[in-house]
């Protein structure tokens, strides 16, 4: 009989759930340390919420523990990699508090043009001020939404009860879907924040992501804008928050998240036209519930019948198909890295085709490996090969699968198309050997490169110059060339042709710049791959 411990508080019906499952459980909070090891050793299955932090200290030596599930959806309270190195899935709930964390959106950009909170302690001391709390409707008003995802979208939904205008960033949402939510889609936040009058962001916090509304940004906006945060502490810097409270040039701020939590103390706290709440986005009644019976639902799947869901971590493969398709996965999911960072605009449509052998087998997975590839450049954290696929359906990216067993000059090509609202742009990929990723189509030019490390794409006319360009380009910025890859179509050769360069490091953006400028030169893109060899953890 399988075992569970509960680590931090429940709803009473995932207990109630477990109990009618025939599982043993208990409820064991507050643990850390030794304890908190020592306890993970005694247990088939853990549920967790963010209280607990489960380290690669607490997991150190555990050979029974099978599998955590997160009442939730952030997972940064669990460490991955160890809980991988120990073979412990690791599922969570993504869609359980989808409503809640919307509303509390609502309720706190409701309060702030309202003034409720400042109107409301006013009555309790006494006062009766009803033309110092005149407020503003949102009707007529302009939202403007970082991060289009499940709570996005629900954002936009509501606002458009409330008549509001939306406009949004969210460079994987396709046109398709917003024209759907009725959202006009921009570039960057940048393109949108002066029309603005309202903000709200819902995106993880990344290293794109941190501080992205800061002193400049707020600088661009209108006078009165106000700000709500109900995503994750450091995307807005609460320094610059503070100095556009005292300019005036910010009309509200509205905070659930913040930097690091508990957070009791801030210049924010206690200003008229500031409302902060305790991190209350997915504190419903409902909420709790909902991540509670999911959570009891992908431990049971698992513990009883084997049934791999929502794994952040973990692939559903035994080991023999994982061993078998494990250099078509590492390509497809490095063609995803790869098409994530040179798509010329936002993606609607990723059409993979598979070409000789591989168009024989099952490429459910393979495809799923590219979605992963392609989801972790835009999450900005590993993405799970098992919920990849329906998280790119979610975001309005079709992905179409084509086959053809015709065997041509390689065993099995992976051919990408992405249809962008700014173009195209095509490219392929096959194995050298088993295990050797290699580049071997851009744009329909033949290439040869490898797809590993710092990455310089470009384009250029098939003539004399060019090279000794792109060498001292990359000199000026200190970028050495590691090795240099050249193609052309071959039946044009007084056409165009592509080069690939692989640089020590990174890339650095000014370099980018400067290639760009060079009168030779069509196009450039840079992309960052992971290293020969390196896998995401699910492969291993």
């Amino acid at each position: 009989m399988p075992k569970i411990v509960v680590l931090d508080p429940l709803a009473e019906d995932g207990l109630k759930m477990m109990q009618d499952a025939g599982l043993e459980y208990e409820v064991r909070t507050g643990l850390k340390g030794e304890e908190l090891r020592q306890t993970l050793t005694e247990f088939d299955g853990a549920i967790c919420r963010s209280g607990v932090k489960i380290t690669a200290e607490a997991l150190e030596g555990n050979k029974r523990l099978k599998a955590i599930a997160r009442a939730g959806v952030g997972v940064d309270n669990i460490d991955l990699k160890a809980a991988t190195r120990c073979g412990v899935v690791v599922m969570n709930t993504p869609g359980g508090n989808t409503v809640s964390t919307a509303e509390q959106t609502f309720a706190l950009m409701l309060a702030l043009s309202r003034n409720t909170c400042a109107a409301n302690q006013s009555l309790v001391e006494g006062r009766w001020d009803r033309k110092k709390f005149t407020g503003r409707q949102l009707g007529g008003k302009t939202l403007g939404i970082v991060g289009m995802g499940r709570i996005g979208q629900t954002v936009a939904k509501f606002a458009k009860a409330f008549d509001m205008k939306l406009v949004a960033f969210d460079p994987y949402l396709s046109a398709a879907r917003a024209q759907e939510l009725d959202v006009k889609l921009y570039d960057s936040v940048a393109e949108f924040l002066p029309i603005i009058d309202y903000l709200t962001v819902h995106t993880p916090l990344t290293d794109a992501t941190r501080n992205l509304i800061s002193d400049k940004e707020i600088d661009a906006m209108k006078p009165g804008a106000c700000l709500i945060n109900c995503a994750r502490g450091g995307i807005y810097n609460m320094d610059a928050l503070v100095r556009g409270l005292d300019s005036g040039k910010l009309g509200g701020v509205a905070l659930d998240v913040y930097p690091e939590e508990p957070y009791t103390e801030s210049p924010l706290f206690g200003r008229p036209n500031v409302v902060c709440t305790p991190h209350l986005g997915a504190s419903t009644a409902e909420a709790q519930m909902n991540v509670a019976l999911e959570a009891v639902e992908l431990l049971i799947d698992y513990l009883k019948n084997g049934v791999i869901r929502q794994a952040v971590n973990f692939s559903s493969l035994d080991p023999k198909t994982l061993a078998e398709l494990h250099g078509s996965l590492d390509l497809a999911y490095r063609l995803g890295v790869f098409a994530q960072q040179v798509a010329p605009g936002a993606v609607s449509t990723c059409k993979i085709e598979y070409k000789g052998e591989l168009a024989r087998k099952n490429t459910t997975l393979v495809t799923s490996a590219f979605c992963s590839g392609y989801l972790t450049g835009v999450m900005g954290e590993e993405i799970s090969v098992v919920s990849a696929a329906p998280m790119m359906q979610e975001r309005g990216l079709k992905v179409v699968e084509e086959k053809c067993a015709k065997t041509g000059d390689f065993s099995s090509v992976i051919s990408i198309e992405l249809e962008t609202d700014k173009g195209s742009v095509s490219f392929a990929g096959a194995l050298f050997g088993a295990s050797i990723p290699r580049l071997i189509l851009y744009n329909k030019l033949r290439i040869d490169a490898h797809l590993d490390g710092a990455l310089l794409v470009t384009t250029q006319p098939d003539q004399p110059g060019v090279v000794a360009a792109l060498g001292a380009t990359s000199a000026k910025h200190g970028s050495n060339i590691a090795h240099m890859t050249l193609g052309r179509n071959f039946h044009a050769p007084d056409g165009d042709a592509v080069s690939v360069l692989a640089l020590d490091g990174v890339v650095p953006p000014e370099l980018v710049a400067d290639v760009a400028a060079l009168p030779q030169i069509h196009s450039v893109v840079a992309a960052q791959l992971p290293k020969p060899g390196e896998y995401p953890s699910w492969m291993n």
